[in-house]
């Protein structure tokens, strides 16, 4: 019996410790460190172990949004659009969004550029 590699897309992400890409890392760290701010106020009540427990939350929640791609499900809007993508390109892509106040660049068949404003985030396009 042959042994077959499954092809599947790293993206060039080696890995630290087994489970930590390097992004995945990185957003556990972040994750981490707010949660650490978390802990500090909680130590200033002489609540230190909910503290605690805030930091393990925020780090699960960064290695989760490292990690997972949003599923393919109809059932929602969000997830018919973005179905399959990473989530932190997803999160990455709203706040462009809401930095660049609403206006969205599509690329057109014969390679221009138009802009386009939005009335809100997956509104109508007005041109």
């Amino acid at each position: 019996m042959n042994v077959y590699e499954i092809p599947r897309n790293t993206k060039g992400e080696g890995r630290i410790i087994f489970i930590f890409s390097r992004k995945a890392f990185i957003w556990t760290a972040v994750g981490i460190v707010i949660g650490a701010i978390f802990k500090f106020i909680f130590k200033l009540l002489n609540l230190n172990m909910i503290g605690i427990i805030f930091m393990i939350l925020f780090g699960v929640i960064g290695f989760i949004i490292g990690t997972c791609k949003v599923p393919e499900t109809s059932a929602f809007e969000i997830t018919k659009k973005t179905g399959g993508e990473n989530i932190d390109d997803v999160i990455k892509r709203f706040f462009k969004f809401k930095r660049e106040k609403g206006k969205i660049y599509v690329y057109d068949e014969d390679n221009s550029v138009k802009k386009y404003e939005t009335k809100d985030e997956g509104g109508n396009l007005n041109g």
